[in-house]
């Protein structure tokens, strides 16, 4: 988030928020930790994660004049879907040789598994945009065509947690601009109908609310505090200088929309302040879990070791190799007698 708006915009501290979809928000959430994960998923044959895959091909998709709630309900559905499939999205499963129907069907189940997270509303353009998903692809990526500053973001950094007057906490992978974005635009589209929001406008907000980063390298709030006076102007000079390069409808769409980074008056944004938050914190505990991680949960919790007509001799080499399975530490130096 860029602070550049007013006191008043931004709101009282202390005042207390209007009345949240909290029962939207509560079952939302871990669908969107599993969004996020395809930050980190990387196929074959493929440049960047699947998110910033998906940021691009959306941006090539607008710039080409495609209708943006059309463009909102397809990336949706694919990151729904791939929450559980990870790479293996509709081109994937027809180069595997399943026809549109075959594959249509995979990614249904897949969307199918977090029916009890969506709103019935959200649920019903997904299906609707899951046919399109699985037609002949484009491309490696079909994105083709996106615009110079859409690849700019997925190459930019972001800044990781800071703080005026204190040096940065740094977690290492750092996740793109591009990923937020990505991840940021889909959740609030995702929660638009638990907000009374147009879907495609959070979509768009979400996708082109880091234009300015695409030339301004991220320092976090502590940087943007330290630029002071000069970010209102520099993050204005450099979002038109994006949007310059737009078809005209869609640079006016989004130049109305981008009011909404600031404040929490409409339902607009809303959705985007939700979903904006919702990734900034989920990727802090992502690195929080992946440095508390154990082999104990990999293998129990996880069931690295799946069930399966060898699991009995997998678990039998295990116990052989003193690997310390769940409830049996390692012993290094043991020798079978």
């Amino acid at each position: 988030m860029t602070h550049t708006a007013s006191r008043a915009a931004r709101g009282v501290p202390g005042e207390p928020p209007a009345a949240l979809p909290r029962r939207a928000l509560r079952a939302a959430a871990p669908l969107f930790r599993e969004i996020g994960d395809l930050k980190r998923v990387r196929t074959a044959g493929c440049a960047g994660s699947a998110a910033e895959r998906s940021f691009l091909r959306a941006w090539a998709a607008l710039a080409r004049g495609a209708d943006p709630g059309e463009v909102a309900a397809a990336e949706c559905a694919a990151a729904v879907a791939g929450a559980r499939l990870a790479g293996v999205d509709g081109p994937v499963l027809r180069r595997c040789g399943l026809g549109e129907r075959e594959a249509a069907d995979v990614l249904r189940r897949s969307v199918e598994a977090h029916r009890a997270r969506l709103e019935p509303r959200t649920l019903a353009r997904l299906a609707e945009a899951l046919p399109g998903l699985v037609a002949e692809p484009p491309g490696p990526s079909g994105a083709d065509g996106a615009p110079r500053f859409a690849r700019a973001l997925c190459a930019q950094p972001r800044a990781g947690a800071t703080r005026p007057g204190r040096p940065r906490l740094m977690a290492e992978p750092a996740e793109s601009h591009g990923d937020h974005c990505w991840a940021t635009a889909v959740c609030a589209a995702l929660l638009a109908d638990a907000f009374g929001a147009d879907p495609a406008d959070v979509f768009l907000l979400g996708l082109a609310h880091h234009l300015h980063n695409a030339v301004l390298p991220d320092a976090g709030f502590a940087g943007e505090e330290l630029l002071g006076e000069h970010l209102p102007g520099i993050t204005a000079r450099l979002t038109d200088r994006a949007l310059a390069g737009l078809p005209a409808p869609l640079a006016a769409r989004l130049t109305g929309l981008l009011d909404a980074r600031e404040e929490t008056a409409r339902p607009v944004s809303r959705a985007f302040q939700a979903a904006d938050v919702l990734d900034r914190v989920l990727q802090v505990r992502h690195h929080a879990r992946a440095a508390a991680f154990t082999a104990e949960q990999a293998l129990g919790e996880m069931r690295l070791v799946h069930d399966s007509p060898v699991a009995d001799f997998h678990h039998a080499v295990l116990a052989a190799a003193g690997t310390g399975e769940p409830g049996e530490p390692e012993r290094p130096g043991r020798e079978s007698r």
